[in-house]
């Protein structure tokens, strides 16, 4: 499993919170790539909804963090 920014920006807009098979099913209706389905069918589900994509990603860039050529 393998997470870039592209492949979870698709779920960046997903009806938060939602758990693993609510996402898997949201990825597949917004025609998201078919690395992201594979990425959350490897995710364990304890059937706990995840709260935000920081818990499926967490190194996913939130807008405190600080991008050294990001345009304004």
């Amino acid at each position: 499993m393998y997470w870039t920014l592209e492949l979870a920006s698709h779920l960046e807009d997903a009806p938060w919170p939602a758990t693993r098979e609510e996402l898997i099913d949201y990825a597949e209706r917004t025609g998201a790539p078919l690395e992201v389905v594979e990425n959350l069918e490897a995710m364990e589900d304890d059937g706990e909804p995840y709260e935000s994509i920081e818990e499926v990603w967490p190194d996913f860039p939130t807008q405190d963090d600080d991008f050294y050529f990001e345009d304004e």
